[in-house]
């Protein structure tokens, strides 16, 4: 599958398949695979010794049996985790994957969204700085049209654009498109605006159509009508349940 040539409507599984494995694990992801989602959504941050590990939270307190900041902990430390053990204890071998392995998994089979979380952002861009971690490691694997890289840091996805013209990227938002959006989706050359379903209006969506945008609502919990999202015109839904939300297709 291509970025550039989708299906519509387009079912990203949240976090992998987050309704029936552990969120941001090995699992999630082969289950979203087999679930037959078009891709997954997985969140990226930078451990200690400034390895790119997928997990959401600052902190591994709520997805692991350990605690701290992800920040304060090396790759190392990190994959000594139980990253399954809080969701049921059969996912005991479940560990915190690092973007590659998340890729590997991936590759040929859907595609990626890859969100960077904000607090990964660096403002003075060292060399290694997280997105050009990112950038580097999905040209090394030759993905560059199988992944979509969001972020609520805009800038960060700026950043992205200047470092590679075919790169696609997408604005994630929590408030209502505004003409501060509308000016950061043309700025950067956006692909997609992915907004909280819940501020979402069908003149937002043939608004962001009219600039060429795609639009993917998100839903953290995954409790979404997705009927009435999809009468709104969008192109794809973030969900917690792949196979769920394919089921309930008009």
């Amino acid at each position: 599958m291509n970025i550039h040539q989708l299906p519509t409507p387009l079912f990203i599984a949240h976090r992998g398949y987050s309704a029936c494995y552990p969120e941001n694990t090995l699992a999630a992801f082969n289950g979203a695979i087999d679930a037959g989602a078009h891709m997954i959504e997985l969140d990226v941050c930078l451990s200690k010794d400034r390895h790119l590990v997928v997990i959401h939270d600052e902190t591994v307190d709520r997805t692991t049996n350990g605690t701290g900041a992800v920040k304060a902990l090396t790759m190392d430390q990190l994959d000594r985790l139980d990253a399954g053990s809080w969701f049921d204890p059969r996912f005991n071998t479940e560990r915190l994957p690092t973007l590659a392995q998340v890729l590997d998994a991936a590759k040929g089979h859907l595609l990626v969204n890859i969100e960077i979380k904000p607090e990964a952002f660096e403002a003075d861009g060292p060399a290694d700085a997280v997105e050009r971690q990112v950038l580097n490691l999905v040209r090394g694997k030759n993905m560059l049209d199988e992944v979509l890289v969001s972020s609520f840091e805009w800038q960060m996805l700026e950043n992205l654009r200047k470092l590679e013209p075919g790169i696609a990227l997408g604005l994630l938002a929590e408030a209502p498109a505004d003409e501060r959006l509308i000016h950061w989706y043309q700025r950067i050359n956006g692909f997609s605006w992915h907004p909280d379903f819940r501020v979402l209006t069908r003149q937002q969506v043939d608004s962001l159509h009219d600039l060429g945008a795609r639009v993917f609502p998100y839903a953290v919990d995954g409790r979404i009508d997705s009927l009435g999202m999809l009468a709104m015109g969008v192109d794809g839904l973030i969900v917690d349940d792949p196979r769920q939300m394919t089921a309930r297709q008009p």
